[in-house]
């Protein structure tokens, strides 16, 4: 499997992670909006180019290991991220209510 390296892109308010695959000029993207101490995770996206290789996983772990380190919550407005949670019940702690 090609590496895969994520960025962090953004201010307080508004951000995304970027995936970068070994090899590919595609980039995976997660975008995020903040309300308060919650990020409002909104989309998600995949080119086809470089799916299929756990890229949008690895941006949602990103965005998880942030949130342990800075202790905001998350709110999954996108369904890939609300099925990840619903995947990772060690997550839960971590989800806005």
């Amino acid at each position: 499997m090609e590496a895969v390296s994520i960025t962090r892109h953004g201010d307080d308010q508004r951000g995304e992670y970027h995936a970068h695959v070994e090899g590919a000029k595609a980039i995976g993207r997660l975008t995020w909006v903040a309300r308060g101490n919650v990020r409002v995770a909104d989309h998600t996206l995949v080119p086809r180019e470089i799916g299929g290789r756990g890229v949008a996983l690895k941006l949602v772990e990103a965005l998880i290991a942030d949130s342990r380190a800075q202790g905001f919550r998350i709110e999954p407005e996108c369904s890939y991220v609300a099925a990840q949670f619903d995947r990772h019940p060690d997550w839960a702690e971590l989800r806005a209510r």
